[in-house]
């Protein structure tokens, strides 16, 4: 490939700058941190693969949410890729016969690349999911549901801002979710392997967790295993918005792009300086998929619920683990 008339360009990143990209695009959000992805570079392209042995079969037996998670791991590569002057052309969900593939990437020299790349790359760092009570959004305006409509929008992902109405019922829907499988053994089996543990490379740790009493008063919020460790955050009760992105199919190209929408807008509220949780417990029942539907615009399919607020900048819980390069990334010998 000729770049810019410039026969000697480089046509892919070198393997420094691909394995510095991924290894912090990884940090991306997934469900339980179960970081259920796979990365192989065959000298030119770049593929993502689902990693099928870390998908969730009794809350995620159709694979809905590890695609959501794979989405939202390649919108992070990608974003980090053009803040390093690389454009990445992108065809997804490229072999029907090898469904695990999510994504082919190629690449191109961007001497000029978007201008929110740069501060974007540098949000990954800092972003991470707070599950307890929030503030509400400060220097909120009415510019802000339409900058982050327009950025789902770009993914084939509708955007809808929840009245506050809303939030009763969906707090009772939380308590009815929680409710359904806690005496669900195989649930409860698959949700304590993945949360409230110290593991050295996935799940949630219990620091990450909220006690009971910081879940009481979140309210719309998914139910995990108890932990205990000192208050956070006195009485605070959670005035976080919130904001549900759906699509009007429900496929996996479709949940692919959700991820990556959701990544995008994780990435610029981190920007603005607010806290983010997504929750994808309410969409894993009928029932409270049915509940999310009347919220939905066109009444589209609901996929993930997401908490935008306030959080002290002292009181954060530490980063959840990521596993090493060597375990999601292989190259062509």
């Amino acid at each position: 490939m000729t770049v810019l008339g410039n026969s000697s360009a480089p046509t892919t990143p070198d393997e420094p700058t691909m394995r510095a990209a991924l290894l912090r695009g990884c940090r991306a959000p997934s469900v339980h941190n179960s970081q259920p992805w796979r990365w192989f570079f065959d000298g030119a392209r770049l593929h993502l693969f689902s990693d099928p042995e870390r998908q969730l079969p009794v809350a995620d037996p159709e694979g809905r949410q590890l695609v959501i998670s794979c989405g939202a791991v390649l919108d992070h590569v990608r974003t980090i890729f053009a803040a390093l002057g690389w454009h990445t052309d992108v065809v997804r969900l490229p072999d029907p016969d090898h469904p695990d593939l999510l994504a082919t990437i190629e690449f191109r020299l961007w001497e000029d690349p978007a201008t929110g790349s740069t501060v974007h790359a540098a949000a990954i760092e800092r972003r991470y999911t707070d599950r307890l009570p929030m503030l509400i959004p400060e220097r909120w305006d009415a510019m802000t549901p339409v900058v982050l409509r327009e950025m789902a929008a770009t993914h084939d992902v509708d955007l809808d801002m929840l009245p506050d109405s809303a939030r009763a019922r969906l707090a009772t829907a939380s308590e009815q979710s929680a409710a359904l499988h806690r005496y669900d053994m195989e649930y409860q089996t698959e949700l304590r392997w993945w949360t409230g543990h110290d593991r050295p490379a996935d799940g949630i740790p219990p620091a990450a967790l909220p006690t009971e009493t910081e879940l009481a008063r979140v309210g719309v919020a998914r139910s995990f295993p108890p932990v205990r460790h000192p208050a956070h955050r006195a009485e605070a009760i959670d005035q976080s918005y919130l904001i549900l992105l759906s699509t009007a199919e429900e496929s996996p190209l479709q949940w692919l792009r959700t991820g990556e929408a959701l990544s995008a807008i994780l990435l610029e509220c981190t920007v603005a300086g607010w806290a983010t949780c997504p929750l994808t417990h309410i969409t894993e029942t009928s029932a409270g998929r049915a509940l999310l539907q009347g919220f939905t615009t066109n009444r589209g399919n609901p996929q993930v619920l997401l908490r935008v607020g306030t959080a002290p900048e002292n009181d954060r819980p530490p980063a959840t683990p990521r596993h090493p390069l060597t375990e999601v990334f292989t190259e062509h010998p």
